[in-house]
């Protein structure tokens, strides 16, 4: 098989806007030369990548397989580009971060900011996946660094372990906001703001209500600890989260109080042990590592 790298853009281009010509305008190429490049690589594939009706391409299910691939792909060899730039113009070496989202809103951006008050003229990347996703990619040497939910996916990568204590956030005229210590007693008549059902503080806290003998009543669900917050804000319930979004200065009228018993939320930071680490790489993750231990128990 001889795939080149106009196949899998005409593919792409094809794929997002669901026609020739559409393709053919986004990559500067006529039209038979689109049709031409999208039925050589499906020659050489040996299966059909969209279905034609009335000028539209629907993907079939092969092609939504491949595009994930075809995705990464593109994006490695944009990556090689930008790299060769810098070196051709002997610009900054810069810097890959991949979050999850618990650090992508309250944390980063701002650890971010802080770093390159340091060291400017730095460019950094940010970018925002799942865990296993993230894991992929800096094992390949795509990503830096990056900062995902324990346990890590993919072996052979570097990690350090941030082990935080998640604490009750709630509005600041809730009734619980006068108590010291939220208990699971305090959630039993309350509607609660899960993470996404099957998250490991998730897990935690259901496995704690239900050993209490108490109900536990989920009114929505949010994904990001940082959404949680918001929907908090404009009195969406209650909800347990890490002390980093929940202790942000935000002026959004939510306030946090300790849970007991403890629920552990634990961040690792991954860096790829087959590709060498440049300064810059090691004084982010120094940095990192010291704007993220107020928040962590002791010797985690």
């Amino acid at each position: 098989m001889s795939l080149k790298l106009r196949h899998l853009e005409v593919f792409n281009a094809v794929f997002e806007t669901g026609s020739i010509s559409n393709a053919a305008l986004r990559l500067n190429l006529t039209q038979p030369a689109v049709s031409i490049a999208l039925g050589n690589l499906e020659d050489e594939l040996g299966f059909r990548l969209f279905h034609r009706k009335r000028g539209f391409f629907a993907p079939t299910g092969e092609a939504l397989q491949l595009r994930g691939e075809v995705t990464q792909g593109l994006m490695a060899l944009g990556r090689i580009e930008k790299r060769a730039d810098e070196i051709r113009r002997g610009s900054a070496r810069g810097l890959s971060l991949a979050t999850n989202g618990a650090l992508s809103m309250n944390f980063l951006p701002r650890v971010i900011t802080e770093f390159q008050v340091l060291h400017p003229g730095t460019p950094i990347e940010l970018r925002v996946h799942s865990s296993r996703q993230i894991a992929d990619w800096t094992a390949s040497g795509q990503i830096d660094i990056g900062l995902i939910d324990s346990p890590v996916p993919v072996a052979g990568l570097k990690s350090s372990t941030f082990a935080m204590e998640c604490v009750c956030i709630m509005r600041q005229d809730d009734k619980l906001a006068s108590r010291d210590v939220i208990t699971p007693a305090c959630l039993a008549d309350r509607e609660m703001i899960g993470i996404n059902g099957d998250h490991a503080l998730d897990r935690q806290l259901n496995q704690m209500m239900f050993e209490a003998g108490l109900p536990l009543h989920y009114r929505a669900f949010s994904y990001y600890y940082a959404i949680a917050r918001n929907m908090v804000a404009v009195g969406g319930g209650l909800a347990i989260i890490d002390p980093i979004n929940a202790k942000a200065d935000l002026s959004d009228g939510v306030i946090w109080r300790p849970f007991a018993p403890l629920i552990l939320h634990e961040t690792v930071m991954i860096s790829s042990r087959d590709h060498p680490a440049a300064d810059i790489r090691e004084q982010m993750q120094d940095f990192i590592q010291q704007r993220i231990a107020p928040f962590t128990l002791p010797g985690g």
